[in-house]
């Protein structure tokens, strides 16, 4: 163990679960620069192109199976609990509830009974209440949700499966709970389809809310500063910046040369437009919505946050959003997801792979 706290030393095993998603591998990346040896809890038959030249341990298994999460834990001092079943939709939402909250209660029966010195547990900042937010006055991990407001099956189980990790960190285990905001960066596989599209051209306008958007390798160092300098049974937001909608597309623009997003549309026409989709492409047509309710929801909610704990307490720093939105929008250019005819539009202001950490 390191000597500073209960972050992986040197040689530590390490487990990563969901180590080869966006967030899970670049957490590994960061447990690698720390000199421990990465063990990467991957889906049976998923992909694992994120974790491709690395020197990491790969165990295949499903949070599902209590006896493959098990043998992924043995002989590891840290766990960061990444994995997690993360959509707007699925046909089979009992899904949720088996990943997220029984496969967490996996996980931290399997620490406790190795006697791991911590556990990083990934929440997300979707459990936290956002009642009166504003661009301008963020919130922190002290604002309380109302359960009714958790829209979706993700929050909600994340929501149930936070509080399995607390009732754990009351019996004694050693956890530590981070919430990132909303990271973008390299190798995003499943992302979030408002960068995309606005690359892609498809974006004919904007409602007005706020997004905190922090780099994914600011979000995984966050993770390894939890691990070292964390308070037990302590939440940290992992944030960066608080962007009106507006201004994420308009620094998008600057950092790409691409024209603005178009005009800006009212938060009850996103509503609208998500309830047909539920109704017509989730309910009767049985596959997932074009703009699935929940983001329709999330898109009329300033999700603004104050991630000044994370700063005073850990240690914890981002680098700026133009930055940070740059490094995704060159990623997701250089990886295909981008039309050619938008590709040719791109200028950069800057110089430099994608990739660079």
């Amino acid at each position: 163990m390191s000597a500073a706290g209960a972050g992986p030393g040197v040689g530590d095993r390490v487990l990563v679960t969901g180590g080869a998603g966006f967030v899970g591998s670049s957490v590994v990346r960061r447990v690698l620069a720390r000199g421990a040896h990465p063990v990467a809890l991957v889906e049976p038959h998923g992909g694992t192109a994120n974790l491709d030249g690395l020197e990491v341990e790969l165990v295949e298994g499903d949070l599902r199976d209590p006896a493959a999460v098990d043998r992924a834990v043995a002989g590891c001092s840290v766990v960061f609990h990444v994995g997690a079943l993360y959509r707007f939709w699925a046909p089979d939402p009992a899904a949720f509830y088996d990943i997220n909250v029984t496969g967490t209660r996996h996980v931290l029966e399997s620490a406790r009974a190795h006697g791991c010195a911590r556990v990083v547990y990934t929440s997300t900042v979707g459990t936290l209440g956002l009642h009166g937010a504003t661009t301008g006055s963020p919130v922190d991990e002290r604002s309380f949700a109302h359960v009714d407001h958790l829209f979706g099956i993700y929050k909600q189980t994340k929501y149930v499966a936070e509080h399995e990790v607390l009732r754990a960190g009351a019996e004694g285990l050693p956890v530590v709970l981070v919430q990132p905001t909303t990271p973008v960066g390299p190798r995003d596989s499943t992302p979030t389809p408002t960068m995309l599209e606005f690359l892609n051209g498809r974006i004919p306008g904007y409602v007005d809310t706020t997004l905190n958007i922090v780099d994914v390798e600011d979000v995984a160092e966050g993770h390894l500063l939890a691990a070292e300098h964390g308070l037990p049974g302590r939440s940290y937001i992992l944030g960066g910046a608080n962007l009106a909608l507006g201004d994420v597309f308009g620094t998008l623009a600057a950092v790409t040369g691409l024209p603005r997003a178009g005009r800006r549309f009212p938060g009850a026409f996103a509503l609208v437009v998500g309830h047909l989709c539920d109704l017509v492409e989730g309910r009767l047509l049985k596959r997932e919505p074009t703009i699935p309710l929940e983001a329709a929801r999330m898109s009329t909610t300033h999700m603004s946050f104050d991630d000044t704990r994370a700063r005073v307490e850990l240690g914890y720093t981002s680098r700026p959003p133009a930055e940070a939105l740059e490094r995704a929008a060159r990623w997701f250019v250089e990886s295909g997801a981008v039309r050619p005819e938008r590709v040719a539009r791109c200028t950069w202001p800057s110089a430099g792979p994608a990739g660079r950490a």
